[in-house]
């Protein structure tokens, strides 16, 4: 028995392994990848690359062709029954003749949980789940959360000197971190589906927030928001130009005048008017907005008053902190969590799951707040 499972727990990292070659392209669908086996010889592999083109199994399956009948398809994620952009891949398991399905984890979206493992017991093939099913919710944990909650799986970036300042009295904050640690930021830019920022941010730096890798600018680009209570950023910002090759998103409240909303909206800009707070954007309900919109993975750059709200709020999944070597002081100078602060240490948000390492001569901490739930799917 033993032996068995280590052959499916191989099979099942490869499968792991490939459908990370995506990962940040299939948003809002899951990270999938497929292996089929036969004789203990791998016969076909897929991975599903962008939502809307072939899922895992079906390319797995094509690879394999006559081949897979008889044998048996590894895949990450419980193979779908129901019709989506594409067919349901249960069509296409039954048709190959495979004889087993061994799958990591259920999949949680509502429309299929438990309905494809269902369909293909019935059919009479052999189902097995649970195989590295904890690494599997894991890669998906951007899914899990959008497909099951209707909200963006919310990252913060926060890059700070070694006294917590994200710029000077001033307003300097170019460069606090550096280029190394700037090249892991795009890389986390080209994972997400948005940026969001708060119009101090956009007001101070005057930023592009685009995503440039080995020093080119990338082809898909992540949507940029802005969130502006009042809507009192101006038109001419980089941001708006023909330099900027993303969708901006301004997120506003009904405070906001309408001849302006209609003026960026004649620009090509989305205004977003979201529900309020003591006259400030509800950021619960923009969240739910922005999921509507199928942003399943929003990364949050600032400023300090934003980080502090949604921290508040407790709408935040994941941290990624950078803290560089340089000391700025300065009493007036702004850190990386404002907002009015809490009175006791106790009450403090705590980071888990800590991952720490040095990035040159910078330090990145990687931690979920104590408050926010591990990736979840349903048992299988």
């Amino acid at each position: 028995m033993g032996k068995l499972r280590n052959k499916q727990e191989g099979f099942m990292r490869l499968a792991l392994k490939l459908a990370l070659k995506a990962k940040g392209r299939t948003n809002p669908n899951p990270l999938v990848g497929a292996v089929v086996v036969k004789n203990g010889k791998i016969l076909g592999r897929g991975y599903h690359k962008q939502a809307g083109l072939a899922h895992a199994e079906v390319l797995a399956l094509d690879k394999a062709g006559e081949a897979a009948c008889g044998g048996s398809l590894y895949v990450t994620l419980e193979p779908c029954a129901h019709f989506g952009r594409t067919a349901p891949c249960v069509d296409k398991i039954l048709a190959s003749g495979i004889k087993e399905v061994i799958f990591a984890m259920r999949d949680p979206n509502p429309l299929n949980n438990a309905k494809g493992a269902k369909r293909l017991r019935r059919s009479g093939i052999k189902v097995f789940s649970g195989i590295l099913e904890k690494e599997a919710k894991e890669i998906n944990e951007v899914f899990i959360k959008y497909i099951t909650r209707r909200l963006p799986f919310v990252t913060v970036k926060v890059a700070q000197s070694l006294d917590g300042k994200i710029a000077t009295g001033a307003g300097d904050s170019r460069w606090i971190s550096s280029k190394t640690s700037r090249k892991l930021v795009h890389k986390l830019r080209a994972e997400v589906d948005a940026i969001l920022v708060g119009v101090n941010t956009v007001l101070k730096d005057d930023p592009l927030l685009s995503c440039r890798l080995n020093g080119s600018l990338r082809k898909k680009q992540p949507k940029k928001v802005i969130v502006d209570s009042n809507l009192k950023v101006p038109a001419s910002l980089r941001i708006f130009s023909s330099h900027s090759p993303a969708q901006v998103i301004i997120a506003t409240t009904r405070f906001a005048a309408q001849r302006k909303i209609s003026y960026f909206k004649d620009k090509g800009v989305q205004v977003i008017v979201a529900k309020d707070k003591q006259k400030r954007v509800d950021l619960e309900d923009l969240l739910k907005k922005l999921a509507r919109q199928q942003i399943a993975h929003l990364l949050i750059e600032g400023g300090g008053e934003i980080i502090a709200s949604v921290l508040k709020k407790k709408l935040v999944d994941r941290m990624y902190v950078f803290i560089s070597s340089k000391i700025i002081g300065g009493r007036d100078a702004p850190t990386a969590v404002e907002g009015e602060g809490i009175v006791k240490v106790k009450q403090a948000t705590r980071l888990k799951d800590l991952k720490i390492k040095t990035v040159g001569s910078e330090i990145l901490i990687q931690g979920r707040p104590s408050y926010a739930k591990a990736s979840e799917g349903r048992p299988a």
